[in-house]
């Protein structure tokens, strides 16, 4: 691979990396409102097949609620730069799958979607070099 190649590549990471904060932002901000409308009333989602990881709509709740805080302040750590705020949206984002991927039969496309911005911020986050 020629030098020319890996900054193209670097370049190209690091404006989808920017890119990865914002998305990670506003999944964040999704999360938190999601978590707070199956909070609020469990008649706002459509409750499909049962499966063995069944937790009431409350529950997946408060885990949105929780993973979205914490997406969002992350999000915003790496916008301004923070070192930690790599590692930690990688980490969040992989949560993230995982939360989904479990909220699959409630809101199959809406998980399916999320999941693919999630490994778009985990392939920016982790293959953009600052120093380069």
């Amino acid at each position: 691979m020629s030098s020319s190649d890996g900054g193209v590549k670097q370049g190209f990471a690091a404006g989808t990396s920017i890119a990865a904060a914002l998305i990670l932002l506003v999944v964040g901000v999704v999360s938190i409102l999601q978590g707070i409308s199956a909070i609020a009333t469990d008649e706002l989602f459509v409750v499909g097949a049962e499966y063995i990881f069944e937790l009431n709509t409350t529950a997946w709740g408060w885990i949105h609620l929780i993973v979205g805080i914490l997406v969002v302040i992350t999000a915003f750590a790496l916008m301004s730069g923070a070192t930690w705020a790599r590692f930690a949206a990688i980490v969040l984002a992989c949560l993230s799958i995982i939360a989904n991927f479990l909220w699959l039969p409630y809101y199959p496309m809406w998980s399916i979607l999320i999941i693919a911005l999630d490994i778009v911020v985990i392939w920016a986050v982790s293959t953009w070099d600052p120093d380069r």
